[in-house]
């Protein structure tokens, strides 16, 4: 048997993630959200309560604490039954870990325990318009007052721009260069401007820009040491991205299932397109790739348990499963002739949401970049 459920690992997390599906209709939901863009609340709470939000982080930080690999299997399934909504609300207290790790008692307090119960929102904030790559742009800065420290600037593709509460801000602290700093800031303070900017797909999370303007730092918002900043933000994207790799293969494989099922139903020329090359080797293509891109990010989510993980290697398992995903998803929508292309079905929708794939957590150029570094490492000295 090929495609992907044939190399999936047998866990009892896969059949606890299909009830918590099957009970609050995550599929309708990700369609009705895609159509009416909103936070989805509800289910973010229902998700903390069943403990499915800080999959990876360690029991008595409040987490599952998941070996990599058993994460990855529950976000592959979230994404399989709901596509990208659910499976990357399951990791919004990995892409904000830092709080936990960096943050003051009043911060954890406040921001990162509802976290984990889905009761608060954190938005990353790093990118800027003339920052995304290359971080080395980044202009955002505190800078001291009479009364305390004052953050301007504005932050680009800030998922959740219109419904987080606070937003973990990444910018040069006191105007310095010597580093980023991070800063825990709660969006409803003075001086905050929020704009949502309509997206391509992943209607739901409401991206957009927030500027601020002179917006005076409480105290206690710093998180961690200045000018450390980007060495945590490091640190968790190479499990992140791995981790994302699995989301994007579970969504690519909801469409290459009803692909199999709907080619072998649908009549072209006296008998079903499955019997048809032209269709049935695409498919077999696809499902070969979609197992073979989970082997890889399986064993390189088994190295990063083990601590020897590269950055390199979970760049490049992102890469791959984004890339196997989008032309699985496309042959979905080409097989199932024009109802693939509306929005009757669900796979148009699907192709849209993996799209960020090549271009959020890293684009598909930095990407290899990071993979080239472990071939030819910089020279030190």
């Amino acid at each position: 048997m090929i495609g992907l459920a044939s190399v999936l690992p047998e866990d009892p997390l896969r059949r606890e993630v299909e009830a918590f599906a099957q009970e609050h209709a995550l599929a309708r939901r990700s369609r009705e959200l895609d159509a009416d863009p909103a936070f989805p609340w509800d289910e973010f709470r229902a998700m903390g309560r069943a403990r499915l939000l800080g999959l990876t982080l360690p029991a008595d930080r409040g987490g599952r604490g998941l070996p990599l690999r058993r994460a990855a299997v529950v976000l592959e399934e979230l994404a399989f039954h709901a596509g990208t909504v659910f499976a990357k609300l399951a990791l919004q207290p990995e892409f904000t870990s830092v709080l936990g790790e960096r943050g003051g008692p009043d911060v954890r307090d406040r921001w990162f325990v509802p976290l984990l119960h889905g009761e608060a929102l954190v938005s990353n904030q790093v990118t800027e318009p003339g920052a995304g790559s290359d971080l080395t742009g980044v202009t955002t800065r505190a800078v001291r007052s009479t009364t305390g420290r004052l953050l301007s600037g504005t932050k680009s593709q800030v998922a959740f721009a219109a419904d987080a509460s606070a937003g973990l801000v990444y910018g040069r602290d006191d105007g310095s260069d010597a580093g980023l700093t991070a800063w825990l800031v709660p969006q409803e303070l003075p001086g905050v401007e929020r704009r949502v900017v309509p997206d391509l797909g992943e209607h739901w999370m409401r991206r957009g820009t927030v500027t601020y303007r002179d917006v005076p730092l409480p105290d206690g918002a710093r998180v961690g040491e200045p000018g450390r900043a980007l060495d945590y933000l490091r640190k968790e994207l190479t499990h992140e991205r791995a981790l994302l790799a699995a989301v994007y293969l579970g969504v690519a494989r909801a469409s290459w299932e009803e692909t199999v099922a709907e080619s072998a139903r649908r009549v072209a020329f006296g008998r079903p397109i499955s019997q048809h090359e032209a269709v049935a080797f695409p498919l077999v293509e696809d499902g070969t790739r979609l197992a073979a891109a989970w082997l890889y990010v399986e064993q390189t989510l088994i190295s990063a348990e083990h601590g020897s993980a590269s950055a390199g290697a979970a760049a490049m398992a992102k890469w791959l499963a984004t890339e196997a995903a989008l032309a699985t998803i496309d042959h979905a929508v080409q097989f199932h002739g024009g109802r693939g292309y509306s929005r009757e079905l669900p796979h148009e929708q699907r192709w849209r949401d993996v799209r960020s794939g090549s271009l959020a957590h890293g684009t598909d150029e930095v990407m290899h970049r990071v993979a080239a570094r472990d071939l030819w490492p910089r020279p030190t000295g």
